[in-house]
């Protein structure tokens, strides 16, 4: 073993027995709170730390942080115990990081002058600022793009990571959809979160390349009772019929995958869909009010579904206006994404706006970094875009330029456990 591994195993085991601690504490307080997951870190400590190691992934049914870093990477090793070692590796640093320490035992400046710190350093004085690291598989990963089962674990991918269609209007850009690992950060401050990905990317160097990042800001869905709905980068409340982390049997039935949904590594995990959707902003910003509301099927200032009072009032679908027209139009964006018109299908949404500087033609290229999680994406994602991209009248306003899909697997149990084991042992 060269003088780099032998550094990096000894960060690596040192990573994981702080993360061991790290696990007893989150497992005592977990005896306090009762069998839920994450989502039980209070939304108000902006600053804290939302414990690791559970049953599932930090940064799904979490409320809900301010600020994104996403990161789809593909794997350029060929070596299946080299891609297990990094994610041993990912597994301590993300355990360190969401506590508010650095990435590794040595730190920014508690190294050697002589080597390389290990940790970049500017996240020093900053506290955990709620932050979550959440990793996904994709399907290249399984078999690449040439067919070739890289790792040996083709016989492993799930009948739920079947590829997305093509759905109409769609303008997908390869160079930004895809990729064989992503990493999701959120937290609440964005130095935070971009520190947490430099740093997995940094320690991947060699055995993973950051095929494409996404930066957001300004979450666009609540994922607890307790924070109010957004506004998206078209001004209207987003997210307001979304699942909630207080949705036990809904989360069960929608989110989580079940024993029998296929194998046994996914059990507790879910299905994650990103989707970059550019709006074209000032052509919106042109269209009346009362043309908005109609495309939406909500009004702009209180969320309230055209016809009722109150933002959770639930739609009528069957209500006539003047003349017999429906009072929520046939092509109006509710209507369509409603689960009453989707077989009951769902989804957890936790996306977030973005604004990605000009197109160079005077505009924004801002819009919508959506991300959904559920139980299978053949049942839920794929037959709700479907609908929504051949009916939706909000389509003249989007363009859908990426898109991705990952299984996330369930929770790290504690020190002994890391992202990934179960799928390669």
């Amino acid at each position: 073993m060269t003088g780099n591994m032998s550094r990096r195993r000894a960060i690596t085991l040192a990573g994981a027995g702080v993360a061991g601690a790290a696990g007893v504490a989150a497992g005592a307080g977990a005896l306090l709170r009762g069998p839920a997951d994450h989502a039980s870190a209070d939304p108000g400590a902006a600053a804290g730390a939302v414990p690791f190691h559970g049953e599932h992934q930090a940064g799904i049914t979490t409320p809900a942080q301010d600020r994104l870093h996403f990161v789809a990477f593909d794997v350029v090793t060929k070596d299946r115990a080299r891609l297990v070692e990094l994610l041993q590796e990912w597994t301590a640093a993300a355990a360190r990081m969401t506590a508010g320490k650095d990435a590794g035992v040595f730190g920014a400046v508690g190294g050697v002058p002589e080597a390389p710190p290990d940790d970049t350093g500017e996240a020093l004085g900053l506290p955990p600022s709620q932050l979550t690291l959440t990793v996904g598989f994709g399907p290249t990963l399984f078999r690449d793009a040439q067919g070739r089962d890289r790792f040996g674990i083709a016989g492993r991918r799930p009948p739920a990571l079947a590829d997305l269609p093509h759905f109409a209007g769609d303008a997908l850009r390869p160079e930004i959809s895809g990729g064989d690992l992503c990493v999701q950060a959120c937290a609440n401050d964005p130095q935070v979160a971009v520190h947490a990905i430099r740093n997995l990317a940094r320690i991947g160097m060699g055995v993973v390349s950051v095929r494409w990042s996404q930066l957001g800001f300004g979450r666009t869905s609540s994922t607890s009772r307790d924070q109010a709905t957004p506004r998206n980068l078209f001004g209207f409340k987003d997210g307001t019929a979304n699942l909630k982390a207080e949705d036990a049997g809904l989360l069960r039935d929608q989110l989580w995958v079940q024993p029998e949904d296929g194998p046994d590594w996914m059990t507790g995990g879910s299905y994650l869909v990103t989707r970059k959707i550019r709006m074209l902003i000032e052509t919106w910003d042109r269209s009346p009010l009362a043309e908005q509301e109609q495309i939406v099927g909500r009004t702009k200032g209180t969320g309230a579904p055209l016809g009722g009072a109150g933002e959770f009032d639930e739609p009528d679908f069957a209500a006539r206006g003047d003349g017999g027209q429906p009072v929520i139009a046939d092509s109006a964006h509710v209507r369509l994404a409603h689960p009453a018109q989707n077989d009951g299908a769902r989804l957890l949404r936790r996306g977030y706006n973005f604004v990605d500087g000009s197109d160079g033609l005077g505009r924004l290229d801002a819009g919508l970094f959506f991300i959904a999680y559920q139980r299978d994406p053949r049942r839920q994602f794929v037959p709700i875009q479907t609908r929504l991209s051949r009916q939706d009248a909000m389509n003249e306003y989007l363009r859908h330029v990426s898109s991705g899909l990952f299984a996330c697997p369930p929770g790290v149990r504690d020190g002994g456990d890391h992202w990934g084991r179960a799928l390669f042992a």
